[in-house]
């Protein structure tokens, strides 16, 4: 994705297809015992009601390199498990971000043939160009690779068991 400033303010749209149930993919996206294995490796908590609150932990070395405790917060907007979520999603790891504000952020989760879901996430960055750009995983300054990273992460720790090894 192209980081200028046309694209970094448009909705940003990831697919990924994994060999899971989708109840399994559902699981993995809202459960702490498994946001903490792939990804960033931070521990996400949700309130699975609308209005309810979504919280992203900073893991160990996010904290050690001074980040705050919570990393993201957010509002569950809509909730029908296993198919879709809508929350609000507000990073706030650097002042910039921060200030920028919430944007939306859908998760959805179609099932498929053969054991087979596409997992669809939507993310509106609508006046959040810094969070576009860290998202995108173009931000080049230890940010991460951003929702394809994230996504890689996912699909292979659910497929085989076993996250990819980013942190080495």
């Amino acid at each position: 994705m192209s980081t200028t400033m046309d694209a970094v303010k448009t909705t940003q749209v990831y697919r990924v297809w994994i060999k899971a149930s989708p109840q399994k993919i559902w699981d993995a996206i809202t459960q702490p015992d498994w946001t903490e294995k792939y990804g960033y490796r931070t521990r996400s908590e949700y309130d699975l009601r609308p209005g309810g609150s979504y919280r992203s932990y900073a893991n160990d070395g996010m904290r050690a390199m001074g980040a705050p405790e919570i990393a993201v917060d957010g509002e569950v907007i809509e909730c029908d498990p296993p198919r879709r979520l809508v929350q609000t999603f507000r990073m706030l790891l650097d002042p910039t971000s921060s200030l920028e504000g919430f944007t939306r952020l859908t998760h959805e989760i179609e099932e498929g043939t053969g054991g087979v879901c596409k997992l669809t996430v939507i993310h509106d960055l609508k006046d959040a160009p810094r969070l576009a750009v860290v998202v995108s995983g173009t931000a080049g300054d230890g940010a991460g690779g951003g929702w394809s990273w994230i996504l890689s992460d996912l699909k292979s720790l659910l497929e085989t068991g076993q996250a990819l090894d980013w942190q080495s």
